[in-house]
C-alpha cells in the first residue's frame, strides 16, 4: 500500500467518524483532556522527577455552528455558545485526536453558510427555527368536506 492510499483511507476513516455537520446545527462535542499533576513545590524539583499524577477527563461543549470552513477531514467548524451572558466562540478542526465524540442534537433551518450576524443577536432575538417546525407549519392543512 503506497502513502498515498493510506492517507485517503486514513481521511475517509475520519470522515465517517463525525456525523454530517452543517451551520445552524446545535452540537455537543466531547473532548478528552490530560493534565499532568505534580506535587512538587519548585521548578527545579519538577524538572528532576517526572510528573507524579496524570489525570484525564472529557470536557463537553455545546453550541451552535455558525461556520464551516472546508469539506474534508480536515475542514474546521466555528461553535458559538453563551457563557454567563457572554458570547464564546470556539474554533475547532475536525481531525484533532482528543475529538471522542460529535453529537448532533437539532438541525435548525438557516437559509446562509455563514451565521456571523448571531454575534450581534441576544435572546429572543438570536433563535433559530427548528426544522420540525417547520415543516409542520408548511403542511397544507386539509379541508373538511361540508
Amino acid at each position: 500500500m503506497t502513502l498515498l492510499e493510506k492517507f485517503v483511507k486514513n481521511q475517509t476513516k475520519e470522515k465517517e467518524s463525525h456525523p454530517e455537520i452543517k451551520p445552524g446545527a446545535v452540537i455537543r462535542i466531547h473532548q478528552k483532556f490530560v493534565e499532568v499533576l505534580s506535587q512538587t513545590k519548585s521548578k527545579k524539583q519538577a524538572k528532576a522527577k517526572e510528573a507524579d499524577k496524570i489525570k484525564e477527563r472529557i470536557q463537553i461543549y455545546e453550541g451552535i455552528v455558525i461556520a464551516r470552513r472546508g469539506k474534508s477531514a480536515h475542514s474546521t467548524i466555528t461553535v458559538r455558545k453563551i457563557s454567563d451572558g457572554i458570547g464564546v466562540e470556539y474554533i475547532l478542526p475536525l481531525d484533532l485526536p482528543n475529538i471522542k465524540k460529535i453529537e448532533t442534537i437539532k438541525q435548525n433551518k438557516v437559509r446562509r453558510a455563514k451565521l456571523y450576524y448571531l454575534r450581534g443577536k441576544a435572546g429572543k432575538a438570536a433563535r433559530l427555527k427548528d426544522i420540525k417546525d417547520i415543516a409542520a407549519v408548511s403542511k397544507p392543512k386539509s379541508k373538511k368536506a361540508e
